[in-house]
């Protein structure tokens, strides 16, 4: 992404291989950016962004609404499951105890199939969990593991045009919400950490991922999550004033569910609990002190990052899933 900000508003290029998306609030610097490119390279202006990557990108009164429908569509035809019978969750707590372990004897199909969630994830958080988890098996997947990425397909068919709605809501403030599910894991009790930020209310960024490391207590598998939360918002904010956006010098807050880990976070005397993950707590105590970031407590029933670190209820996932995704269908204008 390259930018350019002066007296007359800024030109913003995202460029991918070969393809460009350009916008910003300079019109005239604009034009010049596609005059100056034509001269050098043999392009083709296609108009107003409607399709990015697999991207589509559709425009109203009420906002930007990202999705990947086709995509989604696409990869249920090829798997055979557009006539199925569409599933309410992509994946049930009793998902990750897998009673068939026959090995996969195709394990290339795994892997793809693997390969295109993955993919389908950026504008899909309510599958991040999911996708993440059969993720972890592609080296030696089992007829489980296929069956839980049946599960998901059949979760997809159930609405394929899901995707996340970006309105104006008159203000760049960021918010994040951090979790982790302390020893989650089965296999190796490892912890998984999750989090979500969102800028002028509208969910930008999102991430799952299982720790590195057998965390002893909850409140360290939460003060790991928490750092790295504490790294994005902090490159969020950063990204926010090289965009030129208004910017507050109040603390960027980020919602924790953990009274321990809170109190870590403000109180900066070491004991045996927290000695031997001291540099993350360094590093989130500093942005604490330097008013960088907040972390404010927010009950369970509240936690949005909740979605991220584990398979959770239908009706708790159904409330999570609406208040990050959407599945608005307006006409473009």
């Amino acid at each position: 992404m390259f930018v350019k900000n002066n007296d007359k508003g800024i030109v913003i290029v995202l460029v991918y291989v070969d393809d460009l998306v350009i916008t910003g609030s300079n019109h005239s610097g604009i034009e010049s950016l596609k005059r100056h490119l034509s001269q050098e390279f043999d392009i083709k202006d296609l108009g107003k962004l409607k399709y990015f990557l697999g991207i589509e990108v559709a425009s109203s009164h009420k906002g930007l609404f990202l999705s990947q429908r086709k995509y989604t569509l696409d990869l249920l035809k090829e798997t055979g499951k557009l006539g199925v019978k569409a599933a309410s969750v992509p994946m049930t707590y009793s998902s990750k105890f897998t009673t068939n372990d026959a090995p996969l004897h195709d394990v290339g199909q795994y892997q793809c199939l693997v390969g295109r969630l993955i993919y389908l994830t950026i504008t899909r958080p309510d599958i991040a969990y999911a996708v993440s988890y059969v993720s972890q098996f592609m080296q030696a997947p089992t007829h489980g593991h296929m069956e839980l990425i049946d599960q998901l397909l059949r979760y997809l068919k159930a609405s394929p045009g899901r995707g996340v709605l970006m309105k104006n809501n008159g203000h760049t403030e960021i918010v994040g919400y951090i979790d982790a599910d302390w020893a989650g894991s089965p296999v190796d009790r490892r912890s998984t950490t999750g989090f979500c930020t969102f800028v002028g209310g509208n969910i930008v960024t999102w991430k799952r991922k299982k720790q590195s490391g057998v965390a002893r207590l909850s409140a360290e598998a939460e003060y790991r999550a928490m750092a790295s939360a504490t790294s994005e918002i902090v490159w969020l904010r950063i990204l926010l004033q090289e965009l030129g956006c208004e910017t507050t010098a109040k603390p960027t807050k980020f919602f924790c569910d953990n009274q321990a880990a809170t109190h870590i976070a403000s109180n900066p005397v070491f004991h045996e609990k927290t000695k031997h993950i001291e540099v993350d707590c360094h590093f989130v105590r500093e942005k604490v002190q330097d008013k960088t970031i907040e972390t404010p407590f927010v009950c369970s029933e509240d936690q949005l990052a909740d979605i991220f670190t584990k398979a959770l209820p239908r009706g708790s996932f159904q409330v999570m899933m609406n208040k990050l995704t959407s599945d608005v269908v307006f006409a473009p204008t």
